[in-house]
């Protein structure tokens, strides 16, 4: 494992404390804290576990998922990106409307085992825009959680709760 995101928002997310008070706080090594921010060692499970519950920090909530399932939103950091609230949420209007107009062009009638060849590729423009959807809302969540000071995690908690009794989960 290299130097990455996950890397970069773990050593963000001990905000001044040393290693050695991580590792004692999470009953690991001050070298194994080292190997998992300098990227030596993958982060397991339980640890990344912690360190959401413990931080609540959404950066590293979409790092840890992009690190491990190599799926899901990456957060936005390049010279083009603006991450003031204002400029999510319009980014984040623009990326609905685009991905709706996709979803409303596309006929779902017939079976995708049956698509044309000029259909493929709208299917394929559907989905990139659907992806671009979620990476806008996904960043808007993580902004308005983090100036707002509202817990990420509660705001999933709350909605897998919602969907379990809505019967959409077990």
């Amino acid at each position: 494992m290299k130097k990455s995101r996950l890397t970069d928002s773990f050593k963000e997310m001990r905000n001044g404390q040393t290693q050695e008070q991580l590792a004692m706080e999470l009953n690991v090594s001050r070298e194994s804290i080292s190997k998992y921010e300098n990227g030596h060692v993958r982060l397991p499970q339980d640890i990344a576990r912690n360190l959401m519950a413990k931080h609540d920090n959404p950066r590293f909530a979409l790092a840890v998922r992009s690190q491990y399932t190599k799926t899901g939103p990456i957060w936005l950091d390049g010279p083009n990106v603006d991450l003031h609230r204002s400029a999510v949420k319009e980014k984040t209007l623009e990326e609905i409307k685009e991905v709706s107009e996709a979803i409303k062009a596309f006929s779902f009638a017939q079976p995708f085992t049956i698509l044309s060849s000029w259909q493929l590729p709208q299917v394929e423009k559907l989905l990139e825009e659907t992806a671009e959807a979620i990476t806008a809302l996904e960043h808007l969540t993580a902004i308005v959680c983090e100036e707002a000071n509202i817990s990420y995690n509660g705001v999933w908690q709350k909605h897998h709760t919602q969907m379990r009794a809505k019967g959409y989960v077990q």
